[in-house]
């Protein structure tokens, strides 16, 4: 769907294993930007482009006019299907340079994350043209230009983009949602990147990965604080529950606060112990 004259959203709906009895439902946003060249934020899933291809063919353009591939992180749901772009349009990679490993190692990243499900996910590795750190402003086009900002937590190498001449934030899986699976390395570096996020002003679009995109600088704000309030009571319910047991075992601290947090029990899984994990050195 078009958003505002050059920003397009197109939602990547997914599905993760996460036994042979339980199959979780997921969607993933991508974005499009159409200048004179066609410019993408992250990829979706393996078979994504086709999606994707369909969908610029629809809009009156050719998909070969992709020349830039911006990954917001290394994650399935946002790599998954570079392999394929990058082969049929010839872009250009941009990444963080602690994203590059999972990146261009694609049995690394399983082997560290072993996501359920990962080698349907993800379609094999691509090489990261340009590494980005942070604070560093990408001339897309003459008049697309995008400042990118590091914003770990969720992963080390997660950045946000901001595009000012739309007047656009792109946050990738920065924003915690509210109610939504916990899943992030770091809680203290994800309050870290929301305030940093927070501080960005002339925002009056906010694109994030797992919700469809917000309008307004006001609801943009009251956003992000909801974010920063569920991770508060997330933090909260991990160290109550810490606090109680004598002897700490992560998995029986995930599945109490997952029970705590009324998520269902297919949230208490390693990757959300994680997260979880990462609130006792926060104390």
């Amino acid at each position: 769907m078009q958003i505002t004259e050059r920003i397009h959203a197109l939602k990547i709906p997914f599905t993760v294993p996460v036994s042979p009895e339980i199959k979780v439902d997921r969607f993933a946003f991508v974005y499009l930007i159409f200048g004179e060249k066609i410019h993408l934020i992250d990829s979706g899933v393996a078979g994504a482009e086709a999606t994707i291809r369909n969908y610029i063919q629809q809009q009156g353009r050719l998909p070969e006019a992709v020349s830039s591939l911006l990954l917001t992180h290394a994650h399935p749901d946002h790599i998954g299907s570079a392999q394929s772009i990058t082969a049929r349009t010839g872009c250009t990679v941009f990444a963080h340079r602690l994203a590059r490993d999972w990146i261009e190692n694609t049995e690394q990243q399983f082997k560290e994350r072993p996501v359920p499900g990962f080698p349907s996910l993800v379609e094999g590795p691509v090489p990261v043209d340009n590494l980005v750190e942070g604070g560093e402003t990408i001339a897309l086009e003459e008049n697309i230009h995008c400042t990118v900002f590091h914003t770990p937590g969720h992963s080390n190498g997660s950045i946000s983009l901001l595009f000012e001449e739309d007047q656009s934030l792109f946050t990738g899986d920065a924003l915690v949602s509210p109610g939504d699976l916990p899943m992030y390395d770091d809680i203290s570096t994800c309050f870290e990147s929301i305030d940093i996020l927070k501080q960005i002003e002339h925002v009056e679009h906010l694109f994030s990965s797992w919700e469809p995109p917000i309008r307004g600088l006001e609801t943009i704000r009251r956003r992000m604080d909801a974010s920063t309030a569920y991770l508060e009571r997330i933090h909260t319910a991990v160290l109550e529950n810490a606090n109680r047991e004598k002897v700490y075992d992560p998995a029986a601290l995930c599945q109490k606060t997952v029970k705590d947090l009324g998520l269902p029990p297919s949230a208490a899984n390693p990757l959300v112990a994680k997260a979880f994990a990462s609130s006792l050195s926060r104390r």
